[in-house]
């Protein structure tokens, strides 16, 4: 019995640590938002006081110099669309090569499962140009360059979950006389929901946050929150580091939201669409 408290004391005591490592650097992002841009160098770990305490301003200005609103509706858009793309399609074709057994849909499967050990590094100036010559390279076109990016792993939660469903259910479902694509938005999408939400929340959380595939795609004419985030940069490396953190702040908040109201669903969905079936 004590050795068991013993271990639990060990284990609360290493994810406590674990826990402060994690949030200190929003911390310390936070609590520099409201400083002068010259006390955050000098005393970056510490909290605002009557001298460097600034209010507002860092957040006020930032706004006003990067377009933070414009921003914040492009990459609203395109995080919202490519994520209902990314559930509604890969999801229909997960259930598709899970019940379809064929040599097509079995290798179908393993390309799916490729593409994630496939680092985008090696693509990305391939997949710009391509995208150039597509005319894709916009606001609509690259929601389909992320159901690409976004279609392996997506797939592979999926079909683990799919396989889970009985097979009697939806063969029920026939024979009320319902066809395959009304079963699977009758009888099977429902079922999916608790791995939907899964995968709706780790595409979420790539996607707003995304830099690299943005920048090459769209560039500056469109800008999302990471790029318009960069502008604070001046020239000779000078930075406005007030407003960068001010900025940070506004661009992690709705995730941060969004996260706390869904992470119940992430280790349930994930567990099951690994290991069921």
């Amino acid at each position: 019995m004590q050795k068991t408290r013993g271990r639990d004391s060990v284990v609360v005591t290493v994810l406590f640590i674990l826990a402060v490592l994690f949030l200190a650097p929003i911390l310390i992002v936070l609590m520099n938002s409201f400083k002068g841009k010259f006390f955050i160098s000098d005393t970056p770990f510490k909290l605002p006081d009557a001298q460097t305490f600034i209010g507002l301003k860092n957040y006020t200005g930032g706004v006003a110099k990067i377009g933070f609103f414009n921003a914040f509706g492009n990459s609203l858009f395109i995080t919202v669309c490519s994520v209902a793309v990314i559930v509604l399609l890969t999801a229909m074709t997960a259930w598709y090569i899970t019940r379809v057994k064929t040599k097509f849909t079995k290798m179908l499967y393993f390309i799916f499962v490729f593409s994630m050990i496939v680092p985008f590094q090696m693509v990305m100036f391939t997949m710009s140009k391509v995208a150039n010559i597509l005319h894709v390279d916009n606001l609509v076109g690259i929601i389909f360059i992320y159901l690409g990016f976004g279609a392996g792993l997506s797939v592979f939660l999926f079909s683990g979950f799919v396989k889970s469903i009985p097979l009697e259910i939806e063969e029920a479902d026939l024979i009320d006389g319902c066809n395959p694509v009304q079963s699977f938005f009758k009888v099977v999408l429902p079922i999916l929901k608790p791995i939907a939400i899964t995968v709706a929340i780790l595409n979420v959380m790539w996607i707003w946050n995304d830099y690299l595939l943005p920048m090459l795609v769209i560039g500056t004419e469109h800008r999302t929150i990471p790029i318009a985030i960069q502008y604070l940069k001046g020239g000779y490396g000078s930075i406005d580091m007030g407003a960068m953190m001010a900025m940070l702040v506004l661009a992690i908040l709705p995730i941060v939201i969004f996260y706390l109201f869904c992470q119940k669903y992430i280790i349930e969905g994930v567990v099951a669409g690994a290991v069921k079936g």
